[in-house]
């Protein structure tokens, strides 16, 4: 299932799914803790790995997945001579997880509805409840059995998120469970506290740069690719939608827009306006991504006064709101635009 932005698909971009990526750009430091887990003998049975979206946190469960299911004895030499969670292209259990056909392996994400191609909006606890049947069965080889979820805050709640504290309150011999969340905060308590947590941070530009043009079949000194990842904050997923063109290209016209507040160019708010108002969804967030950029760079200012900061705050607070209802009610976005841009020049001239 491709996991490629809906911008990198309309351009014909295919994205390759994170059990088909076998390079891992930067989190040298995270790839290491689970080698090291590894070896040690003692690995966490479940790892619940953080951070925001799209900087590879996926890849690196796969890795460590193929790795865990390619050597199932940690105490043997190859095991600890390693000093990556590489493996080989041409490794069977590469392959096989590549073509989804590991039966050592469940990946637990949302998936097609049974009458369409859309996305479910959730995991659903059917898919959760097949981990019984999963983990009851002997292993191959008395090795490892892996259970991935991809991502967890996506589990139908409380349901889907109740079966799998079962799983977590009583593992079974020799299983991983391996939890990739974009929110750890919006799982539930006894989920976290019973996961070794392992948080990924954004990637430099450097490494977004080269992240996206291995996954994009691009050269890294494309210059397209090089904005994209400029404004990307450390996110592979976004520099990747930027690069098709037309998000970035508004994020150009919103940050030119921005550099001018408290007093933005009226026809460049009107073209704006015009530009939101005939697009998808994706074109809206990006608009709000670039105000909270704007905004979190503003709030980070030295020095300031808490009374400098309150107008930014509560701007921030108003944005979500009205980007919200916009979206969900489908009201105009024209309005949103100027009413964003009043709320920045209230909040610039204090």
């Amino acid at each position: 299932m491709s996991r490629a932005p809906r911008a990198a698909r309309d351009e014909g971009v295919t994205v390759p799914h994170p059990r088909e990526t076998l390079d891992l750009v930067g989190h040298v430091a995270a790839e290491a803790t689970l080698l090291g887990a590894y070896k040690s003998g003692r690995v966490p049975h479940a790892w619940l790995i953080g951070g925001p979206a799209g900087i590879g946190k996926a890849t690196l469960a796969y890795r460590f997945t193929r790795f865990v299911l390619a050597h199932p004895d940690p105490a043997a030499p190859a095991v600890q001579a390693a000093t990556s969670l590489a493996l080989p292209a041409d490794h069977p259990v590469a392959r096989r997880v590549t073509a989804s056909t590991e039966g050592a392996l469940l990946a637990l994400e949302r998936t097609p509805g049974e009458k369409t191609e859309t996305l479910r909006t959730v995991i659903t606890v059917d898919q959760v409840r097949e981990t019984v049947g999963f983990f009851g069965a002997t292993a191959t080889g008395g090795g490892w059995r892996v259970c991935l979820v991809d991502a967890a805050e996506e589990l139908k709640y409380p349901e889907g998120a109740n079966a799998l504290l079962k799983i977590l309150e009583e593992p079974p011999r020799r299983a991983l469970l391996l939890l990739v969340s974009h929110s750890p905060g919006r799982l539930l308590p006894t989920i976290r506290s019973r996961c070794r947590m392992l948080t990924l941070r954004p990637l430099s530009v450097a490494d977004v740069i080269a992240a996206a043009a291995t996954a994009l079949g691009r050269a890294p000194d494309d210059p397209g690719l090089a904005a994209a990842a400029a404004a990307a904050d450390g996110c592979v997923a976004r520099a990747i939608a930027l690069s098709g063109g037309p998000l970035l290209a508004l994020r150009e016209k919103v940050t030119a827009l921005l550099a001018q507040v408290p007093s933005p160019d009226p026809r460049g708010l009107h073209a704006l306006g015009d530009v939101l108002e005939r697009a998808d969804r994706e074109l809206v967030e990006i608009f709000v991504e670039t105000v909270r950029d704007w905004l979190s760079r503003e709030l980070r200012r030295e020095p300031q006064a808490v009374g400098r900061l309150a107008p930014y705050a509560e701007a921030w607070g108003r944005l979500d709101t009205a980007a919200r209802d916009t979206l969900t009610l489908n009201l105009d976005k024209r309005a949103l635009v100027f009413a964003v841009f009043g709320w920045l020049a209230e909040a610039a001239r204090g």
